[in-house]
C-alpha cells in the first residue's frame, strides 16, 4: 500500500477504522535525521485526536538514545544518533508494554535535543489510547538487534526525503543549534548523511511511502 506525498488522511482513515474495534493499533514511521518524521508523526496525531480526543499518542525512538556519559567515554558520542547507540532492548521492553496494555498507564523517555538528554519519564501514555506512533531512523531497520522489533508493529511507513534536501535541513538545525562551521561539516559528513543513506537502502519496505520535500 502506497501513499502519495503526505498522505496522512489515508493512513489516518487506516488507523482509525483498525483502532474502531477498541484494539490497540501500534504504527512505525521511520525515515532518515531531518526528513521530518516528528513533524509528520505529530501531525497523525494531531488529525487523529481531532477526530477523537485521546485517540492516539507519539512514542519517540530518540528518547531511547544512549546518554554521553556512556558514549563519550565509549568513544561513540560523534556518531550518535546511529544504530548502535540507542537502547533497543529498552525500545523494545516498551513497545511489549504498550502491546500487551494491562498498566492503566505506560511513563515513556523523549528526548530533549536542546540538552542532548533523554528525559525519562517524560511522557504518559493511558491505556485508553488506541493508536500508538512510533517514530525514529532504525524502526525498520533489517539488521540485529532492531529487526526484533517488526513483529511489533502493525502498520509502517516510510518517510521518503531526497539527499539534497535532508542536507539543507540538518545544516539548518546545527546552525540555529550553535555549532561550529567544522562540527557541522562532521556532522553532515561523518554521521547524519551516512544514517540517512543506511535508512534508505537498509529499511524493509513500508506499507505507507510519504513524501516530505
Amino acid at each position: 500500500m502506497a501513499g502519495g506525498a503526505n498522505d496522512l488522511s489515508r493512513l489516518a482513515d487506516l488507523l482509525e477504522a483498525r483502532a474502531a474495534g477498541g484494539e490497540r493499533v501500534i504504527v512505525a514511521i521511520a525515515g532518515a535525521p531531518g526528513s521530518g518524521k516528528s513533524t509528520l508523526a505529530d501531525k497523525l496525531v494531531g488529525k487523529l485526536n481531532g477526530r477523537q480526543a485521546g485517540l492516539a499518542a507519539v512514542l519517540p525512538m530518540d528518547g531511547f538514545h544512549y546518554d554521553d556519559l556512556y558514549l563519550v567515554p565509549a568513544g561513540l558520542r560523534p556518531r550518535k544518533g546511529a544504530p548502535h547507540t540507542f537502547d533497543v532492548g529498552g525500545l523494545c521492553h516498551t513497545l511489549r508494554r504498550l502491546r500487551a496494555r494491562d498498566e492503566a498507564e505506560v511513563f515513556v523517555p523523549v528526548f530533549d535535543r536542546k540538552i542532548e538528554i533523554a528525559r525519562a519519564g517524560a511522557r504518559m501514555i493511558s491505556a485508553s489510547v488506541r493508536v500508538i506512533v512510533v517514530e525514529g531512523n532504525w524502526l525498520l531497520l533489517n539488521q540485529a538487534p532492531w529487526d526484533g522489533l517488526r513483529p511489533l508493529f502493525d502498520v509502517t511507513a516510510m518517510v521518503e526525503v531526497a539527499e539534497h534536501t535532508l542536507r539543507a535541513r540538518l545544516r539548518g538545525r546545527w546552525e540555529r543549534l550553535g555549532l561550529t562551521e567544522a562540527e557541522i561539516v562532521a556532522k553532515l559528513d561523518e554521521n547524519d548523511l551516512p544514517n540517512g543513506r543506511l535508512v534508505r537502502d537498509g529499511s524493509d519496505p513500508a506499507d505507507f511511502r510519504l513524501g516530505n520535500g
